[in-house]
């Protein structure tokens, strides 16, 4: 088919678009050869022409169709071009929230600007061990490629991270060694993974600064190899570095800062071991505040120095060192601001004293005058003579700055140095896999060296990369066998030429360095003659003559030639650097040690303003140093480079492209300009375009026969799937260069996929329609029927209702007339009989209210003169009362006037002066005196006037109030006159009330008659109260029945809520139990690693010690008491296991034991030391003892009393809530839910009895503790006699007393003599050998002879005071361990008393133990003296010995009756036990046991044994056997731990044992179910509960293992089964896929199905039940099953785009149902199983509902609430259609969801754990099989067990 054809109607394209780069367009009209333009409509609606170029004639790029669109590889598109790919990477960036995608080779990277939750543990975890093609792109997949490429083919890896600036490349190279770090774990005990890990925040901080693109933007590129040995496990790593910018050190643009280093110190400088570093804040520095920015948003730089300080740490850089280069750096700081002023034109100075100047001298230890000399001057050197010159101020500085970068970039090679040797180890490194962090293309509007240099490193890399991708598809055609033609790429080589061969710009650059006078314009007129018209690929600018243009592989570059010679040469003053080598400060002259030195190829690279390039590696050519040393730049970089491209092309390369979506650092934000820009500069176009250039797609031929089989009729389909397709290959397409026939693919050219998808999407299309046509016919027909049947229907239904309705209507009638008649008549009767009674009732009325008006009037008239009389009196009164009262007042009136005329005629005489000489006859001399003086009081006259006007006014004043008071008086007159006239008016008032009286009564009247009518309306409201009584009555009743009803709805909320209350309970139970289980596994672990280590011991030994040994602390007290006996045996397997681990010692092991002989070496001579300094310590150092010790246990006896006070208090507790349970159950008994019998109350019941024993527990505790407290006081006094003068507390917490540091010294001497004799000289002797082990064994007579000392003393005290002497011993080893730890540690101290006090109960809870063994033993010595005291003195001599039984004629009756009547019991011989173990543990076969024999025969044996040691009171037999056993299981499992029928075969015997132990107890609770006969067989003398629970915690170890085996074997079947495979055929469907497919990585190893995991069920299953688990259990396993199935299906779904459609939807929820039938069969639906597997049901029904409305979003909500928010936002970004009629997921529709299910409480965790474990229970199961009806097959070769 041409490609023109598909230019039809509605076809859509690509058009170019100055903003959005490309833009979608669709044809609106067929195009036909010939047309010169398109029309084409917009998705905005716009019609517009698109005009073709009429001398190519292109035609513009098609579309994808819509469901290649967001594709995980770019090169499954069908049309693979620059649009479509960008297209695809805008969707899943924006749309899909995914930021990595497959471009073939190459992983494309998309900065997100925000953090993301894909990177935890468990994404690790996820993809760890997948394929590449079968999981979404992501960084781990490129790692774990690489990772598992290197372990298959033994090839050394390569993984490529570039990029720009900001794009992202050092996060994803950091978390690519993150991921090897987290798989691959270390080889050794030294963590190399850690410090691989802590490599980064070094480099970040030395490497590593804020730019305007990137906040931490690494300036330098960098190499790291991480080694592997041959297990493929970290052992250490190699760092390269490249192209550091130097310049940045002295300079910085806007809004970028120096390296983060320097503002960490700054940060930090407030910390004292920084005072004397002179540092304050960064914008005091020029060199760090020339940007202007000197913090950045969210970081903390004082945190990040201490993270830097930490991995300097970590990597073995001690705490001067670090203190030596922070000084360094602040001196480099000092010398940026050391001022240099102009003395004159010529020459500079330094002015004296200079505050920064001396501090960098004083930090860097160098002469204050020789620095400032040779700062501001050069020495010039000529044949004869040497002269100095001074510098101007401008080369001073600059000259300064270069001894700053040239300082810096020394500081930089340090470390990386150091932390090389830090990385380094001594095991041989079989492969690696290095991680290139470098720069991408970079262009400029100014481009200088720098930029030169790294685009010239990245032709190299492009080159190489392009060589890649062409081997990979030329060996992919060969290994298909198809025939192929040379693919064109572009040759990036001339452009290469151009800039390193032969008279190539470096080496013309390279030779104006070596002219005398060479300049930059002189450089850039070579290389206009040399190449502007030999080389295409350079050109010259029009305007100007100091630049040059390269045509590199991604875009053209204007470089400017200036400061190109400067900063290839990279001088420093020569002077300045011996300044500093004379330095005093050691690591200032260790960083210029090798300055002589040549640099190797690997060394400094540009310098002023450029990167530079540093070596790590050792320096091979000191020959040649002088030579060496006088490279330029530019010929190093090329070197260095040489090498990388050398080491790149010995590996496998990995490609990792870093694309940078905007400029603005905004999240999620794509601008299409800069992504292209991008993806043409990094090679993936290229990739593409090679891509395109062949047969990009391909398709197996079953993915091709799956997917278009639609288009095969049923004659074309055969047997041969491969033939099939040829056939209809042929059929479909005429052309057969569009595609080939591989061997196992076919081959399609680009665009044809899309050919063959739209003839699928048609032919569907048509399928469609006629499947339409037919349903729509048949709805109408169905609905057209269904609406006749409902006419006649109705009708019929009609008419019938009609006719009902006549009938009714004429009955009706008849009926009201008959009503009628009688109701007219009754009515007129009722009106009659109703006026008769008013016409009575209104007679009788009025008759009474006539008599009553006239008795009311003759009263009212006799009232009237009553009130008449009283009223005229009380007038009379008051008249005269007033008119007494108007006279007195008259006279008061007149008599005041007269007195006042009185007054003022006195006044008036009073002014008189005879008057005054009258009265004041002794005046006159005054006066005489006055009158002399009026000349000289003149002055006086004008006040005495004033006071005389004053008086004068206050005389008119009160004249005129005199004037008012008469008229006033005059106006009281005329009141008295008018109250005579008020005489009249009273006399009218009179006459008012009258008339009001008569008011009154007439009120009164209408007053009676509104009474009556009130009595009448209350009788009338007394009988409708009685109404109302009865009508209360009724409500009473039926309030009482409501009351009734919600008291039973309280009753059963109640119930509800106890229920809600027990589910609380057990959940808050199995959350205690799962964490108790959780800490069960870590002691396994620990157990697990301390086997390890000693295996480890054993081995360095190589020499197996009989004698004690001390038990590991993590073992229980009770296997501390009974492992003694058996120690020879395990021993003796110890040896032998020893010998079989030596055989196979390997080299690291070798080393291993090196280094532990060193230290022990280093110990053994400390320990010399301190046992030579004991003797001259120990007087200071008990005294120091005894005052330790009295301080300590003052403390310990204050620690002691509140933990007894916290016990009473929580007792207390305990006993209350005891009490508020029993009096709920005793309140709730009589309802239904919490009735005796019911499941609530058993539950409650339950827990009642365990707080009864918990509170029995803690009462025993106090008790104890309590005597305990009384007796430790006293029990301490024995320390001096039970251990040797020799101990001191400084050494206690080291070894117990002075028997064991003798027998260490001597064991660590031996010890390190075997070492030495087998490691390193093995020139040992045999007699050696002897001596040592006399030594060893003198040693073990020894301690033999002090622990027999011991023990006689113990036996000649009573039983008593043994147990009380031992338990003294007991508690004083506690007490000194204790004291030892206070000493060390409070912390721990406080944890090792808790420790001890909880020992010291285990004791004395043992001591009640034996103390009640005592008086059993007791009491059946008195019963047995009783029965001797019977049978006589000549029994009892019968019984002295065995052989005497036989003999004797008295007891021949006891016998036979013993043998006829078994008891039960298996007797067996203390020297049999290992035997015993052995052939039923160790050696058993569980297969034929299992098929053979009865279920947990194993466990019944051992019971059988049990209960025979407990017969005979034999306590160290049943510790032994019980020891014996659970250290058997544990070995058997730990050999055979990865099969599963064993685990199985002992989890089943281990809970039969336990179940065993329980049901012969002797406890009511297990005796309920036993028949008499197995209630005889119950222990007797032994209560092993403390074992029971020993055992338990066995079961539960093995049921986690079982666990772990079943998963081991599930894992690889789940995804394949319930994702991959097609369950359903035909329903999926295959969509095209790229460069990535399945098995790409691995060989086919075989599919798994449904039917496969279905089977593997089935036949764990069958093998627990064969072995007689216990039902409970295997439910219990089964649940832990299929939460595994559901939980690793669902991570794999959210981690796999292509799984998550409608169709797989359909077949997940398929498999679901074949697994819950699976259950019915089994009959395990009641397990939980089911519901385990919920978050997968949601998760196939989110991808089969609609996505659309709210509506659909508000039922996803309510529907998926087994998963979480993340979860279902992950499961709509990944879904993807499968076919045309399938919609993708709006983001709108997400963010619906998102904003719904905001409320949410819950994890933001996006996976499943996998590795979660429900906790275990192991239900009571008793045996209803008799234990002396058990037959021992011969098979098991236990004849030594006899049965009793």
């Amino acid at each position: 088919m041409a490609a023109s054809e598909l230019y039809t109607k509605s076809a859509r394209v690509w058009i170019p678009d100055a903003e959005e780069v490309w833009k979608s367009a669709e044809l609106i009209k067929d195009y036909k050869n010939g047309d010169a333009s398109l029309q084409l409509m917009l998705e905005d609606g716009t019609n517009i022409e698109h005009k073709l170029d009429p001398k190519t004639k292109n035609l513009p790029y098609l579309r994808n169709p819509d469901i290649l669109v967001g594709e995980n590889d770019l090169t499954a598109l069908s049309y693979l071009h620059e649009p479509a790919v960008l297209h695809n990477l805008k969707v899943r960036f924006m749309d899909s929230k995914l930021i990595y995608t497959y471009c073939g080779i190459v992983l494309v990277a998309i900065n997100p600007y925000e953090t993301l939750p894909i990177y935890g543990t468990e994404i690790i975890n996820a993809y760890s061990g997948q394929n590449m093609g079968d999981m979404d792109p992501h960084i781990f997949a490129v790692a774990e490629e690489a990772y598992k490429q290197m372990a298959r083919d033994e090839r050394n890896q390569s993984i490529i991270v570039s990029g720009e600036s900001g794009a992202g490349k050092t996060v994803s190279a950091k978390y690519a060694m993150r991921y090897f770090a987290t798989v691959s774990g270390s080889a050794s005990e030294a963590n190399v993974e850690e410090k691989v890990l802590a490599s980064n925040p070094i480099m970040e901080a030395i490497g590593n600064a804020k730019t305007t693109r990137n906040d931490n933007s690494s300036r330098f590129g960098k190499y790291i190899e991480i080694g592997f040995d041959r297990r493929y496990r970290i052992i250490g790593a190699n760092m390269r570095t490249y192209l550091l910018e130097k310049s940045r050190v002295v300079f910085q643009a806007d809004e970028e800062r120096n390296y983060h280093v320097f503002y960490q110190l700054c940060a930090s400088a407030h910390l004292p071991e920084f005072k004397n570093l002179r540092l304050s804040s960064a914008n005091d520095f020029l060199y760090t505040r020339q940007g202007r920015s000197p913090v950045i948003d969210g970081v903390d730089d004082t945190k990040e120095l201490r993270s830097t300080r930490h991995a300097f740490t970590l990597l073995g850089i001690n705490e001067s060192y670090q203190m030596g280069l922070f000084q360094v750096l602040a001196a480099i700081l000092h010398l940026g601001n050391v001022e240099i002023k102009d003395r004159d034109s010529d020459s500079s100075i330094i002015p004296p004293n200079n505050r920064h100047l001396t501090a960098f001298c004083e930090l860097v230890g160098v002469s204050y005058p020789d620095m400032s000399q040779w700062l501001c001057h050069r020495k010039l050197k000529t044949a004869t003579e040497t002269y100095i010159k001074p510098l101007p101020r401008l080369q001073a500085t600059n000259a300064r700055d270069a001894l700053s970068k040239h300082i810096y970039a020394k500081l930089f090679n340090w470390i990386v140095e150091h932390v090389n040797k830090a990385l380094i180890t001594n095991v041989k490194q079989h492969s690696f896999i290095g991680v290139l962090d470098i720069y991408g293309f970079e262009t400029f509007e100014i481009n200088s060296f720098e930029q030169f240099c790294i685009n010239y490193a990245n032709e190299k890399l492009q080159q190489q990369f392009n060589m890649h991708v062409f081997k990979l598809e030329q060996e992919e055609y060969m290994k298909e066998q198809i025939p192929w033609t040379l693919i064109d790429f572009y040759d990036n080589q001339p452009c290469i030429n151009l800039i390193e061969a032969k008279m190539g710009i470096l080496d013309l650059l390279d030779e104006e360095c070596k002219m005398p006078r060479g300049s930059d314009e002189s450089w850039a007129q070579k290389l206009y003659n040399t190449h502007l018209k030999t080389c295409s690929l350079f050109e010259k600018p029009r305007m100007s003559n100091r630049a040059f243009i390269i045509q590199h592989f991604a875009d053209k570059v204007e470089y400017r030639c200036d400061g190109f010679l400067e900063k290839n040469k990279d001088t420093v003053n020569e002077e300045q650097i011996n300044v500093l080598k004379a330095s005093k400060f050691d690591l200032l002259v260790e960083l210029f040690h090798g300055e002589e030195k040549a640099t190797t190829p690997t060394g400094q690279v540009p310098g002023t303003g450029g990167r530079t390039r540093l070596s790590i590696k050792p320096d091979k050519s000191r020959g040649t140093s002088s030579k060496e040393h006088k490279k330029t730049v530019g010929c190093q970089f090329r070197n260095s480079l040489q090498m990388l491209m050398e080491t790149l092309n010995a590996t496998t390369p990995h490609y990792v492209r870093c694309i940078k979506p905007n400029d603005f650092k905004m999240a999620f934000s794509f601008d299409p300009k800069r992504a292209v820009q991008q993806l043409r500069a990094c090679g993936v176009l290229e990739t593409i375009r090679i891509s395109a250039a062949g047969f990009p797609s391909r398709w197996t031929y079953q993915e091709f026969f799956s997917r278009y089989r639609v288009l095969m009729k049923q004659k074309d389909v055969l047997t041969d799937k491969k033939l099939t397709c040829k056939n209809v290959l042929e059929r479909l397409v005429q052309d057969q260069d569009k595609y080939q026939f591989g061997k196992t693919k076919i081959f399609f050219r680009a665009g044809q996929v899309a050919y063959l998808e739209k003839l699928r999407a048609d032919k569907l299309r048509a399928a469609c329609i006629r499947i339409q046509k037919t349903i729509r016919c048949w709805l109408a027909r169905k609905k057209y029927l269904r609406k006749r049947s409902a006419a006649i229907t109705i009708q019929r239904f009609t008419r019938g209702y009609q006719a009902r309705c006549l009938v009714k209507f004429m009955r009706r009638t008849q009926a009201a007339t008959v009503i009628q008649k009688y109701q007219r008549m009754y009515v007129a009767r009722k009106l009659y009989r109703q006026k008769q009674a008013a016409a009575l009732a209104i007679q009788t009325i009025l008759r009474a209210y006539m008599a009553r008006l006239k008795y009311q009037a003759l009263l009212r008239e006799h009232k009237a003169v009553i009130i008449q009389k009283h009223i005229r009196g009380w007038l009379a009164r008051c008249w005269y009362k007033r008119c007494l009262e108007a006279i007195v007042y008259l006279q008061c009136c007149i008599r005041r006037m007269r007195a006042k005329q009185q007054l003022k005629k006195l006044k008036i005489e009073a002014r008189s002066v005879e008057h005054f000489k009258k009265l004041n006859k002794g005046m006159e001399n005054k006066i005489m005196q006055l009158q002399r003086k009026i000349d000289e009081q003149s002055k006086d006259n004008r006040l005495v006037n004033e006071r005389l006007v004053g008086l004068e006014s206050s005389y008119t004043v009160e004249s005129e109030r005199m004037r008012s008071e008469l008229s006033r008086l005059r106006g009281a007159e005329e009141d008295a006159k008018n109250k005579g006239n008020q005489l009249s008016s009273l006399l009218e008032e009179l006459e008012r009330l009258k008339k009001e009286l008569s008011a009154t009564q007439q009120e009164k009247k209408t007053i009676e008659d509104w009474a009556q009518t009130y009595r009448d309306e209350m009788e009338k409201m007394v009988s409708e109260l009685k109404d109302q009584n009865g009508s209360l009555k009724t409500e009473k009743d039926d309030l009482n029945r409501l009351i009734q009803e919600q008291s039973q709805q309280m009753t059963e909320k109640m119930a509800r809520s106890i229920a809600a209350e027990t589910q609380q309970l057990e959940t808050d139970l199995n959350e205690e139990r799962s964490r108790y289980q959780n800490l069960l596994t870590e002691h396994l672990r620990l157990e697990e690693k301390y086997d390890d280590l000693k295996e480890v011991v054993a081995l360095s030994s190589n020499v197996s010690k009989p004698g004690h040994r001390r038990t590991d602390s993590t073992h229980s007290s009770n296997e501390s008491e009974y492992t003694y006996n058996s120690e020879y045996a395990e021993l003796e397997e110890g040896s032998r296991a020893s010998e079989d681990v030596t055989r196979g010692m390997d080299t690291s092991l070798t080393l291993k034991l090196q280094k532990r002989v060193t230290e022990l070496e280093q110990e053994k001579q400390s320990l010399r030391n301190e046992l030579e300094n004991k003797e001259e310590q120990f007087q200071r150092a008990r005294a120091r003892d005894d005052a330790q010790f009295k301080k300590a246990r003052g403390a310990e006896l204050e620690y002691e009393s509140l933990k007894r006070q916290e016990l009473e208090s929580e007792n207390k507790k305990l006993r209350h809530d005891l009490g508020e349970m029993r009096q709920s159950l005793l309140g709730n008994a009589a309802t239904g839910a919490g009735a005796p019998g019911s499941p609530a109350y058993k539950v409650l019941l339950d827990q009642l009895n365990a707080s009864c024993e918990e509170l029995q527990v803690r009462k025993e505790e106090v008790l104890i503790l309590r005597s305990q407290l009384v007796s430790q006081k006293e029990a301490m006094h024995h320390k001096e006699t039970m251990t040797e003068p020799s101990v001191f507390a400084d050494d206690v917490n080291k070894l117990k007393d002075a028997d064991e540091i003798k027998q260490a010294y001597i064991g660590l001497k031996d010890t390190n003599r075997l070492l030495e004799h087998q490691l390193q000289t093995q020139r040992r002797t045999y007699d050696n050998e002897v001596e040592s082990m006399r030594g060893e064994l003198q040693n073990v007579k020894e301690d033999n002879n002090r622990q027999q000392q011991l023990l006689a003393q113990n036996l000649q005290l009573p039983p008593e005071a043994r147990i009380e002497a031992s338990l003294q011993h007991e508690i004083t080893r506690l007490t000194n361990e204790n004291l030892d730890l206070m000493a060390a540690d409070p912390t721990a101290s406080r944890e090792a008393r808790v420790i001890i006090l909880r020992r010291m109960v285990d004791l004395m809870e043992q001591l009640e133990k034996q103390d009640r063994t005592i008086r059993k033993l007791k009491k059946q010595l008195k019963v047995y003296s009783k029965r001797i005291g019977e049978m006589g003195a000549g029994q009892t001599e019968g019984q002295t010995s065995p052989g005497q039984i036989v003999d004797e004629p008295i007891h021949p009756v006891n016998i036979p009756r013993r043998e006829k009547d078994f008891q039960g019991m298996l007797e067996y011989k203390k020297e049999d036990e290992m035997k015993l173990v052995k052939n039923l543990i160790l050696e058993l076969k569980p297969r034929g046991v299992a098929v053979n024999l009865i279920p947990g025969l194993p466990a019944y044996v051992l019971f059988m044994c049990l209960r025979h040691a407990d017969y005979v009171n034999d306590d160290q037999k049943v510790r032994t056997l019980l020891t014996s056993t659970i250290n058997s299981i544990k070995k058997i499992l730990k050999k055979r731990g990865d099969d599963f029928e064993t685990v199985s075969f002992w989890l089943s015997n281990t809970c039969r044992f336990l179940h065993c132990l329980k049901q012969y107890s002797g406890d009511e609770a297990f005796m309920k179910h036993n028949t008499t006969r197995q209630n005889e067989h119950s222990l007797n003398n032994f209560d092993l509960a403390e074992y029971r629970q020993v055992i338990s915690d066995l079961a539960i170890q093995i049921y986690q293992q079982l666990i772990k085996c079943m998963e081991n074997i599930l894992q690889p079947m789940i995804v394949s089964g319930m994702l991959e495979h097609e369950t359903i055929q035909g329903v999926s469907g295959v969509k095209p896929t790229g460069l990535r497919k399945r098995t790409s990585s691995i060989a086919d190893e075989g599919t798994y199905t449904l039917e496969s995991i279905l089977r593997q069920l089935s036949a764990f299953h069958s093998t627990m039940c064969q072995h007689g688990t216990d039902p409970e259990l295997i439910k219990q396993v089964v649940k832990q099953q299929f939460y595994i199935i559901g939980a690793v299906t669902l991570n794999n779904l959210l981690l796999r785009k292509d799984m998550c459609s409608w169709s797989k939807g359909m077949q997940i929820r398929y498999n679901v149902s074949q697994l819950e039938e699976w259950l019915r069969d089994k009959g395990l639906m009641t397990c939980g199983a089911k519901e385990t597997l919920e978050p997968l049901i949601q998760a196939a029904q989110l991808l089969q509902v609609k996505k659309k409305t709210d509506e659909d979003a508000e039922a996803i909500c309510s529907m998926c609430l087994a998963l979480t928010t993340a979860q279902i936002v992950k499961v709509l970004n990944l879904y993807t259609p499968v076919n045309e009629f399938e919609e993708r997921v709006s983001v709108a529709f997400i963010r619906t969801i998102q904003t719904r299910l905001r409320d949410r409480c819950e994890s933001p965790q996006l996976l499943m754990d996998t590795k979660m474990i429900y906790p275990v229970t192991f239900p009571f199961n008793p045996s209803t099989l008799a234990l002396e009806t058990i037959q021992i097959p011969s098979s098991l070769n236990l004849s030594f067990l006899t049965r009793v």
